[in-house]
């Protein structure tokens, strides 16, 4: 083969570990929070899984840190596995992962809405609610999170959302 047919050669993405929360209430709803550096973008609680921690130590582990809500206070209803998404542009997080593969797992809030503290730690969130599945808007999502969001939604409550608005 000469030098010129050769294909380029591409390097592996490497996906960071990383969890995401879907949090229901009594009447169904589902927890959502606008991101504090992003006016606009409303999504589920996420976070990486750390090195020695398993999916659902890592899920308890950051829904506390970012909304406040401890392993008391929900119930584990279901976990699926596999969804991927490469970060925009070739960014990279860590000088590492190019994107993130997550586990999500749907918990029943168990609390009441004062059991909510944003700035339980360092606050990722300005603002927070509870809204049908089928309110969630695709537009709050980055774009290279929409075929997860879209996926999860189908796998978790059976809906199709809309592509965003033009």
């Amino acid at each position: 083969m000469s030098e010129s047919s050769a294909l380029p050669i591409t390097i592996p993405i490497l996906y960071r570990p990383n969890v995401g929360i879907i949090l229901t209430n009594a009447k169904d709803e589902i927890f959502v929070a606008e991101r504090i550096n992003i006016p606009g973008a409303w999504q589920f609680p996420q976070g990486g899984i750390d090195d020695g921690e398993d999916a659902e130590t890592a899920m308890y582990r950051e829904m506390a840190e970012e909304i406040g809500v401890t392993r008391d206070k929900v119930q584990l209803l279901e976990r699926r596995d596999g969804y991927r998404y490469a970060f925009a542009k070739g960014r990279l997080k860590y000088g590492i992962y190019g994107g993130q593969e997550q586990s999500y797992f749907r918990c029943r809030f168990l609390g009441e809405d004062r059991d909510v503290n944003l700035a339980a730690t360092h606050q990722e969130f300005s603002h927070w609610r509870w809204i049908r599945p089928q309110e969630f808007q695709m537009n709050w999502v980055p774009k290279f999170k929409r075929t997860v969001y879209r996926q999860v939604f189908w796998d978790f409550f059976g809906l199709e959302l809309s592509p965003p608005e033009s």
